[in-house]
């Protein structure tokens, strides 16, 4: 393989190591995986200076349990327990289970994916404290996983079968973070919107000593009817100084 080639996978290699340990990797992890190219102490050097670039910290990974809730300890515990009384194949039980589903045996695919529940709460360990609580990262993962276990007919190679799963179960639970993040951000936004009306509204109350239309306040504060109008929803309607029965209707 063209050396370049090989350097570049490797680095990609890396940085995927260090996403799944929560964006920290140590030293000799990284000069592990780039043994076979014997890269000089000066060339790792650049290897780091990159990563650190890349928001990628050097050192040792956190432990991935520390970020869980009393809460979310407890339900691993109950879900590793219920999990436990599953079969864990041996890895040439695993192969022959792969090739089962790839020709698709229903039997053969339920039991891929029993093999595979463990796995999945081993990963969202990884992505705990981003946000979403584990159980929801669980359930998105077993659903990615059973997904991924029917579409292995589409498959060549058997031995892609177990990275492709992977990647699909780390797929669906960053998904998940980032839907979360999104939503935060868009009540966020909807908090401050409500607030900035509500302040308005207060004043002009303030100063007509009585409750102001959404009309009026449009047109003495200089805000649009819309926005007064989405602000109102966003709050259930409970913006004190507001008078909005009509347009509640």
């Amino acid at each position: 393989m063209d050396r370049e080639l090989k350097f570049a996978q490797t680095l990609e290699k890396v940085r995927r190591l260090a996403k799944e340990q929560e964006n920290c990797i140590e030293k000799k992890q990284i000069e592990e995986a780039f043994a076979e190219l014997g890269l000089t102490q000066e060339q790792l050097e650049l290897v780091y200076d990159y990563l650190e670039k890349h928001h990628i910290g050097l050192g040792t990974p956190p432990d991935p349990e520390e970020h869980l809730s009393g809460q979310e300890q407890d339900y691993l515990a109950e879900y590793l327990e219920a999990v436990s009384g599953l079969a864990r194949p041996a890895d040439g039980q695993r192969k022959a289970m792969i090739l089962s589903a790839m020709a698709g045996e229903a039997l053969a695919r339920q039991s891929l994916v029993e093999a595979y529940l463990g796995d999945v709460a081993d990963i969202a360990r990884l992505y705990a404290g981003q946000g979403v609580l584990l159980e929801d990262l669980i359930g998105e993962g077993n659903l990615a996983l059973a997904m991924g276990v029917e579409g292995l007919g589409s498959l060549e190679d058997p031995e892609d079968a177990p990275g492709m799963l992977t990647r699909l179960v780390m797929d669906a639970m960053e998904a998940c973070i980032a839907e979360a993040a999104q939503n935060r951000q868009t009540d966020a936004k909807l908090e401050r919107k409500v607030n900035r009306v509500a302040e308005k509204a207060r004043e002009l109350a303030k100063e007509w000593g009585r409750k102001v239309t959404p009309q009026e306040l449009a047109e003495e504060k200089g805000l649009s009817y819309d926005s007064i109008l989405d602000a109102l929803r966003a709050s259930g309607f409970q913006i004190e100084d507001i008078d909005d029965a009509k347009d509640r209707l």
